[in-house]
């Protein structure tokens, strides 16, 4: 209590170094008291500081260095959370990734990252479902949620035993996120070789063995990985594919993917959709960064296998370093980094397609007004790379079609099919190993280029065929 009257304070309502009032030191933020030893300059606070949104709970993040949430003290475990899975729930309400009638499949792989998706879109889920039960009509379906874990013993040095371990610990956290249950989905990775195991292992170790670049060895493996993930999800009835790819993760391709020659297509890639391939790809936790994944798995107390995580090397690993360096300096840094690249124009398939279902329509009048772009501000392409499904521009196509002209090999038209990056750092250089390497490749990206002959013979033929109005006389 402060004094009311004049003259030299006698109550100890004033420290006795330093002269702030008690009601000074009683700060928004912060709630405590001074220690009794009067000789320190600042009082040591004995209850800690306090979460500065909630004033209620303590800080778990006061005393983290660089810590860019909060220069006033942080947040506490409930508002760090809730502040984690409102970015989560606005990215996906945002940009429809998933609605009441999808059958959604989560990548799995063990680490914070996408431990952290499955919790989120498990708690998501079972939100809806505890509306449903609690609703009268039940009119709104609740999504469907599967769990993909992609097996890579293949080209591993990990001990099977530690495999077999980690696929047990992956079990387990799946069941213990009942209800509603998820099935869990554990596919080697040469399966999309071959059915048989040993031939489709084979396949693999051949096929990295051939690529000398250490880049586009690591590139490559990270393109079966997404081939795997889609055979997952086609076979298994899912429509939507979540990925676990955070801000960090995306500053870290931004610049590996431009120092790669990949500047046309990186728009593609770093958006909150991606739908270019068949199965349509969501990156809810965009929003967020790696350390803050990694602590709330640590203060939640949520399992991590990190089984088959390598650290990157060739210009990978030399970007992921450089990046980090730079986060330590300035904690802004990664966002920094993906405003920045914002500013490209996306594609044509960064967006969704709008649903004429009922179920979506009325879900959507629930959610966040979604963030659209101008579909005149979207580039139109047609055309892939065949390994890295990367969009090719213009000068790209024309090389593609002098190749068709030119009447070669599959494995020349392959290569012709296949962008600048890729066929830089994955092909063969010499054209006598091309035939080989074709050879060994998954037959998904090979049918690509029937495909893409087909529609290609038809534009050049089009003019010579009969429309549905003529008679042919």
């Amino acid at each position: 209590m402060a004094c009311s009257g004049g003259g030299i304070c006698q109550s100890n309502c004033y420290k006795e170094e330093g002269g702030e009032k008690e009601e000074e030191r009683l700060h928004k933020g912060k709630r405590a008291t001074p220690k009794s030893d009067s000789s320190a300059a600042n009082p040591v606070l004995d209850d800690g500081v306090f979460c500065s949104k909630c004033k209620d709970e303590k800080s778990v993040l006061s005393a983290q260095p660089n810590n860019p949430i909060n220069d006033a003290g942080g947040l506490c475990l409930s508002c760090f959370r809730s502040s984690l899975y409102s970015k989560f729930k606005l990215a996906v309400t945002s940009h429809s990734m998933i609605s009441p009638t999808d059958k959604v499949l989560v990548a799995f792989s063990g680490g914070p990252a996408s431990r952290v998706l499955l919790q989120f879109v498990h708690e998501m889920q079972y939100k809806a479902h505890t509306n449903l039960i609690a609703s009268k009509d039940r009119s709104l379906p609740v999504f469907g949620v599967g769990v993909a874990f992609v097996v890579e013993t293949a080209i591993s040095t990990v001990p099977s035993y530690e495999v077999d371990n980690a696929i047990e610990d992956i079990k387990l956290i799946v069941s213990s996120l009942a209800p509603p249950s998820k099935v869990l989905h554990i596919t080697p990775i040469e399966d999309i070789f071959s059915p048989d195991s040993t031939q489709g292992r084979s396949k693999l170790r051949e096929l990295l063995h051939s690529i000398t670049d250490v880049t586009g060895k690591e590139d490559l493996l990270q393109h079966l990985r997404m081939l795997c993930l889609q055979k997952i999800a086609l076979v298994n009835g899912y429509n939507k594919l979540v990925l676990g790819s955070c801000t960090s993760r995306i500053a870290c391709h931004v610049i590996s993917a431009t120092v790669k020659g990949q500047g046309f297509s990186l728009p593609a890639d770093i958006q909150y959709v991606d739908a270019r391939r068949e199965i349509p790809v969501g990156l809810p936790l965009r929003d967020c960064l790696a350390w803050e994944l990694k602590m709330l798995c640590s203060l939640d107390s949520l399992k991590t296998h990190q089984l088959f995580d390598r650290p990157n090397s060739g210009i990978n690993g030399l970007v992921s370093s450089f990046v980090a360096v730079l986060q330590e300096e300035n904690p802004s840094r990664e966002r920094t980094i993906i405003r920045t690249a914002e500013k490209l124009t996306p594609f044509c398939f960064n967006k969704l397609p709008e649903s004429n279902s009922s179920h979506d329509q009325f879900s959507s009048r629930r959610r966040h007004k979604p963030q659209n772009v101008e579909s005149d501000k979207f580039i139109q392409v047609e055309n892939f790379c065949l390994i890295c499904n990367s969009p090719l521009n213009e000068s790209d196509l024309n090389i593609l079609r002098s190749k068709h002209r030119s009447g070669q090999t599959r494995a020349d038209t392959f290569a012709a099919s296949c962008c600048p990056s890729c066929c830089f750092q994955i092909l063969p250089k010499e054209p006598s190993s091309m035939e080989h390497f074709h050879s060994l490749l998954p037959e998904l990206m090979i049918r690509r280029v029937k495909e893409d002959n087909k529609k290609w013979l038809r534009e050049q033929i089009e003019d010579c065929l009969l429309s549905d109005d003529e008679d042919g006389t």
